[in-house]
């Protein structure tokens, strides 16, 4: 163990070291610490962060913090008007859009088709929805990039999903068509259970939510009365909940008043789809692994450094040594030295990330294909990063330090080999 007073002394000589450094070399090297850091933490953060912006967008924009849904084995939610008065009872809730949804097919085209001609086809998910209800849960209107979003009186009218629609499909796939020469004042033919029915489309909708857009929206009370639900039965109800409450807890609550035994109850992380589960995963680790890089070259960064050091100021080291000064005292010289690198640049990287670059991008999110990225750093992950930051940079400065101070004194002092 070290003593105090070698402690002490070491202390002191590291002090002395750094005050007579060169300014620019003393910032260099805070500057390589400070890209090390932010390399450890943002990377990993911004790959994170992609899917979370995935997962986010789905909470907002389709399930909601809770979301109830039809059971595998059923095609619609039993007693639906009772479990949604119950749940709007509920003091957690703030606003609730239920949701009747039916497979259909959309055709375009059909009056000007020939009779060689394929037809001009594409699946959908067919919603009937509240158009109130739905955009204050959901804010589905702010997804409108051609047209007008619905009213509630907007009979024989429909809004599309971009990927329904051939000149917003962002790739050509044998197993998605889109419709063609779709615009709003359109008229397309819709197919549900058989039902043929014809409607406008007023609008096209396009966000980061494929949910959204698959589906054609419709005004709820004509779409049941299509399908002949007349029992108010629906397929899905979205449950946005007041700021600082527990989707976890209104899902329990929910569960003990057996609405399980009808239905599915997911909190909106319950209900993520288990490819975005892993691909989190992939993308966490990737980060970890470039973070690792970023590491290593930072401890070779500072043991070259510190090597450079000792190796120039060698006669200096055995004139110490000559006068009594331990090495132990020495190498601390040294350690404090990387450590006083590794802990300034530490700190400017944390004054930078969360001071600009979090918040910064939590206003502007990262705009990629099929999210809003967003920059993923909690705190206790943040420190252990730094942990290992000092801890790799402590040890890349003592070994250098050590291999010079170990040499004969006598030979340092006089520049031998």
């Amino acid at each position: 163990m070290f003593s105090k007073l070698n402690i002490r002394i070491g202390f002191y000589l590291a002090l002395r070291q750094l005050k007579r450094s060169s300014p620019w070399t003393t910032g260099l090297i805070i500057f390589v610490m400070v890209l090390t850091f932010l390399n450890l933490v943002v990377v990993s953060g911004i790959l994170v962060g992609l899917i979370e912006g995935s997962v986010e967008a789905q909470r907002k924009h389709f399930t909601s913090d809770v979301i109830i849904s039809n059971l595998n084995n059923k095609s619609y939610i039993e007693t639906s008007p009772a479990i949604i008065a119950m749940v709007k009872n509920m003091p957690e809730v703030e606003n609730v859009t239920a949701r009747y949804v039916s497979a259909g097919t959309l055709e375009a085209n059909y009056k000007t088709r020939k009779e060689t001609d394929k037809p001009n086809t594409a699946g959908a998910q067919i919603t009937g929805i509240d158009p109130v209800d739905e955009n204050n849960v959901t804010d589905l209107s702010k997804f409108i990039i051609e047209g007008e979003y619905l009213t509630p009186n907007d009979y024989d009218q429909v809004l599309l999903g971009y990927l329904l629609v051939k000149k917003y499909l962002p790739f050509d796939s044998p197993s998605l068509s889109g419709l063609e020469n779709i615009k709003p004042g359109t008229k397309i033919r819709m197919d549900v259970n058989g039902i043929e029915h014809e409607v406008t489309v007023k609008g096209i909708l396009k966000g980061k939510v494929d949910e959204i857009g698959l589906r054609a929206y419709m005004v709820d009370t004509q779409f049941r009365s299509i399908i002949g639900r007349n029992d108010n039965n629906v397929r899905e109800i979205a449950i946005k909940l007041k700021e600082g409450a527990d989707p976890i807890a209104v899902r329990n609550a929910l569960i003990l008043n057996g609405v399980n035994k009808i239905a599915k109850v997911q909190t909106y992380v319950d209900a993520q789809p288990k490819f975005l589960l892993d691909i989190k995963k992939t993308f966490a680790l990737l980060g970890n692994m470039i973070s690792s890089i970023g590491l290593v070259v930072a401890s070779i960064t500072i043991f070259i450094v510190i090597f450079i050091n000792a190796i120039t100021r060698r006669k200096f080291i055995g004139i110490l040594k000559g006068i009594g000064i331990s090495s132990q005292a020495i190498e601390i010289s040294y350690v404090i030295q990387s450590f006083f690198y590794a802990a300034i640049g530490s700190v400017i990287g944390l004054l930078i990330l969360y001071g600009f670059l979090q918040p910064f991008v939590a206003a502007h999110p990262i705009d990629f294909p099929f999210s809003d990225g967003i920059l993923v750093a909690p705190f206790g992950e943040t420190m252990l990063r730094i942990g290992l930051l000092v801890f790799a940079t402590i040890i890349a400065g003592y070994i250098p330090a050590r291999m010079i101070v170990q040499r004969n004194t006598l030979d340092s002092i006089l520049g031998r080999k």
